[in-house]
């Protein structure tokens, strides 16, 4: 599971087909949870990520697993409206 979208570096790197993986998830109680956004050149190429993001949202115990949670919350952000499912 992961998504896909343009990306570019402040250093002018562009990637159009940047692979945005969901790594290091925390469950900080029964409601709440953090991650990393994780930013690698494509699927192909995710060994060494050239950006991160870090997120915290709320997490519904009865939903999908925390993985599909923070996808679908990453996918409501305005910079993400264009990504894909991978």
């Amino acid at each position: 599971m992961a998504i896909t979208k343009q990306a570019t570096t402040l250093h002018g790197f562009s990637a159009p087909s940047a692979y945005y993986r969901v790594e290091e998830l925390k469950l900080d109680d029964k409601s709440n949870m953090s991650f990393v956004l994780q930013v690698y050149k494509s699927q192909d190429e995710s060994t060494y990520a050239f950006n991160s993001y870090s997120y915290s949202c709320s997490y519904d115990l009865n939903g999908s697993n925390p993985i599909a949670q923070a996808y679908e919350y990453v996918k409501t952000l305005s910079e993400f409206s264009d990504a894909t499912d991978v």
